[in-house]
């Protein structure tokens, strides 16, 4: 008998397009692709630094730039795309934090999640308030 009888080739389960059988998969990985987003942004924030560095003539360059029609499309789908990221990692806070407890009591993951909301909105309103400012 061969040393190799019996033996088939090994299965070799398909990997092309797991997620897209499971509507929990799809979720998911378009939650994680929301990261792109974030990287995207951390590029155009750090462009904005470097012409900074560069000069008033490339700062403004820059800032002519942003003000273009496809700029304004981007930034939307960017804060589109940051909306739901930021959605997605105040629902997952809870699950990989501590438990809290407050006078004996757990706290609640929807009141974490709420909280954690609460802090961005009055984060954003302190930034805009002294961007604003900072205008005038």
């Amino acid at each position: 008998m061969s040393r190799n009888a019996g033996a088939g080739r090994a299965y070799v389960r398909p990997m092309r397009g797991w997620w897209r059988r499971n509507p929990f998969f799809v979720r998911y990985m378009l939650r994680e692709a929301t990261a792109v987003a974030v990287a995207v942004y951390a590029i155009v924030l750090a462009t904005g630094v470097v012409r900074l560095a560069q000069g008033e003539a490339s700062w403004n360059g820059w800032l002519e730039a942003l003000r273009s029609p496809w700029s304004l499309l981007m930034h939307l789908v960017l804060l589109a795309a940051m909306i739901v990221h930021a959605k997605s990692w105040f629902e997952i806070m809870p699950k990989t934090m501590p438990m809290l407890f407050v006078g004996g009591r757990r706290v609640a993951a929807s009141t974490i999640t709420r909280i954690g909301w609460a802090a961005t909105v009055l984060a954003s309103v302190v930034l805009l308030a002294l961007a604003w400012g900072w205008r005038t």
